[in-house]
């Protein structure tokens, strides 16, 4: 009789354990929400009229994005090693997709948008920062994740902090159209990758094209002229939050752009196709109801999120590409 009382009390237990656990992390999956990028900047400000500083609007945004990664439900949690956090996988792939939109813009912060020519020095604050980001994203021991990108959004708002100074000319940020366009060709390739792979959720053959355009060229090893691709079932969902995370830190960066560098977009005839992208990234955001994410084939009855979630970034890339033609012009 007791040893039945207590198989009830340990199973009752478990239960309980295991919905507490389904809560919390229910609770810690669910994406942030976007902000606006110009009232969060006059809100929070310490300075006078932010926007007319250059380079305050979008490293300010790089360091929101950033403390949202370690600061939102459950805070950063791709490198969990106890539950539920261990047994999630969503979020993880979220947070990867925004920590490498990050990785991207701290890098062209370090070696475009902070420099005039390729003969200036590189700005102190920045060199550091960049590295910070890159620590290994699953890393728990010492020094944790957390800890790196935490040191470098600090590296951000000293920076920052010295932008926002008139009596220090050491620390700058150049609002020119060729350094925009080197971060936008960093973004191209990077949503150009993430359309693939979802497009991949559908098996399909593909040409390779690897060294079309160029008669001349050649590449390391042999490949097929064609092979059939097709993402793993169980890859589908990390895929799909892994691009819908990119697009969420690339829609507040590009708001950020759309302050920082209106004179530059305007005088390029750009802003238009800049506000178009900024539209299909906010279409990516959009709730999704369903309680997993659906892979329909085609024009089959069930919906396929993840070639939805390519629709948008494929326009929203070539959207890009328009762009990086414009800023290129004369």
């Amino acid at each position: 009789m007791r040893q039945s009382i207590n198989s009830k009390r340990i199973a009752i237990v478990a239960v309980v354990i295991f919905l507490l656990f389904w809560l919390i992390g229910w609770y810690w999956s669910l994406s942030p929400d976007t902000f606006d990028v110009r009232k969060r900047l006059e809100q929070n400000s310490p300075v006078e009229n932010p926007t007319s500083i250059a380079g305050y609007t979008l490293t300010t945004t790089m360091i929101d994005v950033s403390e949202t990664l370690l600061d939102k439900p459950g805070g950063y949690l791709s490198n969990d090693v106890l539950p539920p956090g261990i047994f999630l996988d969503n979020m993880p792939a979220w947070e990867f997709g925004a920590l490498e939109m990050v990785r991207d813009l701290a890098l062209s912060m370090r070696k475009d948008f902070s420099r005039s020519q390729s003969q200036s020095i590189e700005n102190p604050y920045l060199t550091k920062a960049h590295p910070k980001f890159n620590m290994d994203h699953k890393s728990w021991a010492l020094p944790s994740s957390e800890s790196s990108y935490a040191e470098g959004i600090e590296l951000l708002k000293k920076y920052r902090d010295e932008l926002a100074n008139t009596r220090n000319s050491d620390s700058q940020f150049y609002t020119r159209a060729d350094n925009l366009r080197e971060w936008l060709k960093q973004v191209e390739k990077r949503l150009g990758s993430y359309s693939q792979r979802l497009s991949a959720s559908v098996g399909s053959a593909r040409i390779n094209t690897d060294l079309a355009g160029d008669a001349n060229a050649k590449q390391s090893t042999p490949s097929t002229n064609q092979r059939v691709v097709q993402t793993s079932w169980w890859k589908l969902d990390d895929n799909f939050y892994e691009a819908r995370g990119a697009t969420w830190a690339l829609l507040h960066f590009l708001k950020a752009v759309e302050i920082e560098f209106i004179d530059v977009l305007e005088d390029k005839n750009a802003l238009v196709s800049l506000q178009q992208i900024i539209r299909e990234l906010e279409a990516t955001q959009q709730s999704v109801f369903s309680p997993m994410i659906l892979n329909g084939s085609g024009f089959g009855m069930l919906a396929n999120h993840s070639l939805v979630m390519a629709n948008y970034i494929s326009r929203a890339n070539a959207a890009l590409i328009e762009i990086s033609e414009l800023l290129n012009q004369g």
